[in-house]
């Protein structure tokens, strides 16, 4: 059961209580002593190994490294035991705040974790990295920890199910900050009061605009969701020691929606769960097989089945055009639509080739195949047959797949669309997919087993192998972690990877 909160901006003078703004909503949410179900406590379980891999395949990536040394170059707040940095030694600690930093990187840089996409996009297994910093450094056990993860996931779908970012050019981090901040809420267990507060500045403290996922794409890709969590840390210390935040964040005249979204007259409803509910919101997440943009996933398994069964296309010289007709967003954001000629740029950075669906669905095209890597590789991007058939495919929106991106029913709610490839010959060949293969809904759903596939691949060129069964024995049992155990719930680079890797000097 759920309960809508309306949202809306209030005049000055209207006195909006505490009690009717959703910053005081989110945080009663926070502060409800629910316990956690079994089923959400097992996705837990895989989305935190789903973070580990992406962030052990990311570990000697320059951007990765950077934030690491930025984290290693500040002491253990005095206040803890501090936390750990992924890579580093268990006894290589640093303060909760770096250590959501670093370690928030790792785990964006590829794009490669978990997704939801409603009114607004985000990977809510960003919201792990600053909840897991924090219990390593307060001596939190897993039961709080897994809490702690559930309110974030909780807070972070149910803004993503109502209020639009994108649609203003805002970035979809400004709700990561709030969930984030709810999430440690819950791990420590604080006031509604003290909560209210810290989303308040949590939200104040990481609303940007997009362009960091536009045009020529930068490494600020993978650090705006780290410094959201960084944010939201920062937020928490300060309600901690009293100190109040903008208010009302949401609701104000001069606030987040009457200046940034949709203006003073608009209003939106918050799906967001009774007092004594299960946070269940989890569920209605999925990850990534693919190193890509999530609404790439499906057009790379579609590509890797029309390789199988017709390895012509594959073949420039037999293709006239290919266009991939699809939703509103992956038009605009990751297609044609977009008007970025960087998408067409075989020099293009890495960044912005995983935000490109004509080079993606291309090389998957011609190779059955994807990789974190390989996939993105400057000879790889470069190569002059892939050039030439990656310049005959465009994508246009489709009415009905954007109404079925923005559908509330899960068994209709797709993130495909439907491909027409004209050949050379004068044959047309048409397919469609809605979903990933491995979305609950797909062909071949992730479960377990999957996640620790994943690990195992990401993890074996960087970690050695009795630090990989330790990370998956350890997690495998979250629930009942000890203090100490989570304190040890991070990955240790073998011997020599971290000497490989770029250690640039900054200000620190």
């Amino acid at each position: 059961m759920t309960v809508t909160h309306h949202l809306r901006v209030h005049r000055s003078d209207e006195q909006l209580a505490r009690e009717g703004q959703l910053a005081w909503r989110i945080a009663e949410i926070a502060a409800d002593p629910v316990e956690v179900d079994a089923d959400v406590v097992d996705m837990i379980i895989n989305r935190v190994i789903d973070n580990a891999s992406v962030a052990a395949a990311s570990l000697t990536r320059a951007p990765v490294s950077a934030a690491r040394q930025q984290a290693l170059d500040h002491p253990v707040s005095v206040n803890g035991s501090g936390s750990t940095v992924f890579g580093c030694a268990l006894e290589r600690r640093t303060s909760p705040e770096w250590a959501a930093w670093a370690n928030g990187v790792a785990v964006r840089e590829l794009d490669y974790h978990d997704t939801f996409l409603a009114a607004e996009y985000s990977h809510p297994g960003d919201n792990i990295p600053p909840i897991l910093a924090v219990a390593q450094h307060v001596g939190a056990d897993g039961r709080a920890l897994v809490r702690g993860i559930a309110t974030g996931y909780e807070i972070q779908v149910d803004l993503v199910k109502a209020i639009s970012l994108h649609a203003h050019k805002i970035d979809h981090v400004a709700h990561l900050g709030p969930s984030a901040a709810a999430g440690i809420g819950t791990l420590l267990g604080l006031p509604v009061e003290t909560i209210y507060q810290a989303v308040g500045q949590a939200l104040h403290t990481t609303t940007a605009t997009r362009q960091s996922r536009k045009g020529e794409i930068s490494t600020w890709k993978a650090h705006a969701p780290a410094f959201a969590g960084k944010m939201a840390v920062e937020a928490v210390d300060r309600a901690m020691r009293g100190e109040t935040s903008p208010s009302p964040i949401y609701e104000g005249e001069d606030g987040v929606i009457a200046w940034m979204l949709d203006g003073p007259d608009a209003s939106y409803d918050v799906p967001l769960p009774v007092a004594g509910e299960s946070k269940r919101a989890i569920l209605d997440t999925y990850t990534k097989e693919h190193s890509a943009e999530y609404q790439a996933q499906a057009w790379i398994d579609l590509a890797r089945k029309l390789h199988n069964e017709r390895p012509e296309l594959a073949d420039p010289a037999n293709i006239e055009s290919i266009v991939i007709h699809t939703s509103h967003h992956t038009h605009y954001v990751i297609g044609s639509g977009a008007n970025d000629p960087q998408k067409y740029d075989p020099h293009a950075s890495r960044e912005t080739l995983d935000h490109s669906i004509p080079y993606i669905f291309a090389v998957a095209l011609q190779d059955g195949t994807w990789h974190h890597v390989d996939s993105y590789a400057p000879e790889r991007a470069q190569r002059e047959n892939t050039v030439a058939l990656w310049h005959k495919i465009t994508t246009l929106e489709d009415p009905e797949w954007t109404r079925r991106y923005h559908s509330n029913d899960i068994a209709e709610k797709a993130f495909g669309g439907r491909v027409e490839i004209r050949l050379t010959n004068g044959e047309t060949v048409t397919d469609e997919i809605a979903v990933a293969d491995a979305h609950p809904l797909g062909a071949r759903p992730f479960a377990r087993e999957d996640y620790i596939r994943k690990f195992r691949i990401l993890a074996e060129p960087v970690l050695e192998p009795a630090e990989i069964e330790r990370f998956l024995e350890l997690v495998q049992r979250l629930p009942e972690l000890t203090a100490e155990e989570v304190g040890a719930l991070s990955i240790v680079a073998a011997p020599g990877v971290l000497a490989a890797a770029p250690a640039p000097k900054g200000l620190f």
